[in-house]
């Protein structure tokens, strides 16, 4: 009887151990930014013009899923940072804002990618109820989060001018 419950239970076990799910591997790597591609845009220092559609091409990576990504562009007239490049563009005076041009957007990425290319046009208003947006020092931020929730950004400094 002994010898009978010994392999009932190596029986059991071995059930049980060969039904346990392997454990699925954790991502662990944040995505990333890239603006080194060829006709990237926005880059650091780089213009946009009120009244123009701008092109914001960048080529999102990650090594699993990618989730979303971000845009928020809004005035740097204080001159506050939280630029994430090495280059430092030259700054207009401090200056208060009297109409400042804001721009905060959530957009998804197809599910299953791990590399995306944004072909995304923006139309930046030069009004808002028929005055015109103010002019100057700006930061284009965008955000990438992948689906496990990493996230990177960049913080680029530009000038929003009117033609």
């Amino acid at each position: 009887m002994k010898i009978f419950k010994i392999i009932i239970f190596s029986f059991m076990l071995l059930i049980f151990l060969s039904s346990c799910e392997k454990d699925k591997e954790i991502d662990q790597e944040k995505p990333t930014i890239d603006l080194s591609i060829q006709g990237a845009f926005p880059v650091n220092c780089d213009t946009i013009y009120f009244g123009e559609i701008s092109t914001l091409k960048v080529l999102f990576t990650d090594n699993v899923e990618l989730g979303s990504f971000s845009i928020d562009i809004h005035h740097n007239f204080d001159h506050h940072s939280h630029s994430t490049e090495v280059t430092e563009c030259n700054l207009d005076p401090v200056k208060e804002p009297v109409n400042p041009y804001v721009f905060i957007q959530d957009y998804d990425i197809p599910e299953g990618l791990t590399e995306y290319e944004t072909n995304l046009e923006i139309n930046i208003l030069s009004t808002e109820n028929s005055v015109l947006l103010d002019e100057g020092d700006y930061h284009f931020f965008i955000s990438l989060t992948d689906k496990e929730g990493w996230s990177t950004q960049k913080g680029l400094s530009i000038k929003m001018l009117h033609r």
